[in-house]
């Protein structure tokens, strides 16, 4: 089995004790996503500019990788307000296409730095 930790600079710089993803052979697994800047705060507007955000960090991981949105086969969305569903959707459609990963989601009360959502990512690196 071979694998692969890719930690940022950002997880570095702000001391975070994860690895942003793990590869292990062709599948990679990345860590929860929140709406945080390089600064390591959340951005400030709610849960759509957190998800543009978050979906900006997924990018920038996958391509460590040379991978896309659309090697994304399985997502876990964590919600702090189910209400928010929605608006949610509204920024998860603009970054995946049909057909969509395998999803679940559930809501959850205080999550780190008191973000809208985190999102969990699992991807696939083609033949």
């Amino acid at each position: 089995m071979d694998v692969e930790h890719f930690v940022s600079d950002e997880t570095e710089k702000n001391g975070y004790p994860f690895s942003d993803a793990v590869r292990v052979d062709n599948i990679v697994f990345l860590s929860g996503v929140l709406g945080s800047g390089e600064d390591g705060n959340l951005v400030e507007g709610g849960i759509v500019p957190e998800a543009h955000q978050a979906f900006k960090n997924i990018e920038g991981t996958l391509e460590k990788f040379n991978l896309g949105f659309d090697d994304i086969f399985k997502c876990l969305v964590m919600i702090d307000d189910i209400s928010q569903w929605g608006l949610f959707n509204s920024v998860y459609t603009q970054y995946f296409k049909k057909p969509y990963p395998a999803r679940s989601a559930f809501g959850a009360d205080g999550l780190a730095l008191n973000a809208s959502f985190e999102l969990e990512c699992i991807a696939r690196i083609p033949d």
